[in-house]
């Protein structure tokens, strides 16, 4: 299967929420986004194939899902990641956000504390927040270009609040970090030791860079699986997040029915038809695909490492060790929010998200989306390198 990662796919006027929604957003009509996490490649084929075929029949009613769905998954976990999974530890999802505030709802009563490490995936914030609970951080600390876990305050912080249920982000977005067995080991034990709960967001597993390796956190320890809701999806792996489906793992049967009362008190049900299918077929035929774009994304970093250091050495990229998403800091530009703001925004016209989205810990920096066409991140960083010349 010869897949093209180069072949410009317009996006325009297809009711994209990544470009067809900036003058929406307060942004200039013509801004190149390399904002939201979808990529800009069409999926792999056999998917288009099925969507096709099943569209072609016309006939779009309620639907579920046969063992064959699940054996698909258990192969793929197996393979990649040595876990060995049970169909009766599934439930199926509208999305890891989705599952995220479930989780919540249902190991978590209002006024508990739920700990994120940020800067940190924004919606993790908002799920806490707007359910009623307390948000804790434990903040991440760079060091020498790398962010590490503070387990001294991991700790202190559960123990001085009380924390009920922990947010683990692995890989972590935005700062590209793949977490050791040793740094999930000393943060699962702590967690077990207090009787903390963990929902594990595991959906960029499948984007590692060479020299580092995904460990599934609930597969470390036995006791880590019994404590734990791992959260996945083919939505990032496979760019199907409109087809709205996620595959959530739970072991512990009291947890695992909890989560589901959640999921029944909000009215939801069969997940969309065209994403089962999907998710199927992706997990199914799309190994050779992702190999291909994950070599594709490998030269994208490559040439962004290359470009900041001949042109803009000024800017600092943390190294990412998984993830399509980099994060980069402007601090040595000396700019302000505001400034900063406008330096991307109007002078380089790219639409990027900023690093306070992801908490205070992320003020100086920005997240940029390398699941772009070649042609359009090499302009993405003649446009910034322009802008900043001005300064």
């Amino acid at each position: 299967m010869a897949i093209d990662f180069n072949k410009v796919v317009d996006r325009k006027n297809t009711n994209s929420l990544k470009y067809d929604f900036a003058v929406e957003r307060g942004r200039a009509s013509d801004i190149l986004p390399l904002w939201v996490a979808d990529m800009d490649f069409s999926t792999v084929p056999e998917v288009t194939d099925v969507l096709a075929k099943a569209s072609t029949h016309g006939i779009f009613g309620y639907s579920e899902v046969k063992s064959d769905y699940f054996d698909v998954l258990q192969n793929w976990f197996s393979t990649h990641y040595e876990w060995d999974i049970k169909s009766e530890w599934l439930v199926k999802t509208p999305g890891v956000v989705f599952a995220i505030c479930m989780a919540i709802k249902a190991l978590t009563n209002k006024g508990d504390a739920v700990l994120i490490q940020r800067p940190v995936y924004y919606p993790f914030s908002e799920s806490i927040v707007s359910n009623e609970r307390i948000l804790i951080n434990s903040p991440l600390i760079l060091k020498d270009g790398s962010y590490h876990m503070d387990f001294e305050d991991f700790e202190n912080k559960i123990e001085e609040n009380n924390v009920k249920l922990f947010i683990l982000c692995n890989p972590h977005n935005p700062v590209g970090r793949v977490w050791t067995r040793e740094e999930l080991i000393t943060l699962g034990d702590i967690c077990i030791t207090h009787n903390v709960l963990i929902v594990s967001d595991e959906i960029h597993a499948d984007f590692i860079y060479p020299g580092h390796k995904h460990l599934v956190f609930a597969n470390l320890k036995d006791e880590y699986g019994a404590n734990t809701i791992t959260c996945t999806a083919p939505s990032k792996t496979f760019n199907l997040a409109g087809l709205q489906v996620s595959n959530i793992i739970i072991k512990n049967k009291d947890i695992k029915k909890a989560f589901e009362a959640e999921i029944v008190k909000s009215g939801y049900s069969q997940l969309n038809t065209m994403g089962l299918l999907a998710c199927q077929a992706a997990y199914q035929y799309g190994e050779e695909w992702l190999a291909g774009l994950k070599n594709y994304l490998l030269d994208n970093l490559t040439y962004v490492k290359e470009f900041l250091q001949t042109h803009l050495p000024k800017l600092k990229l943390i190294e990412p060790e998984g993830t399509y998403l980099i994060w980069i800091n402007f601090e040595e530009l000396n700019l302000n929010e505001h400034e900063l703001e406008h330096l991307i925004a109007k002078k380089a016209n790219l639409w990027l998200d900023r690093g306070t989205m992801f908490g205070p810990e992320g003020k100086g920096f920005q997240r940029i989306n390398i699941a772009c066409h070649r042609e359009t991140l090499e302009k993405a960083m003649n446009q910034l390198k322009t802008a900043i010349d001005t300064l």
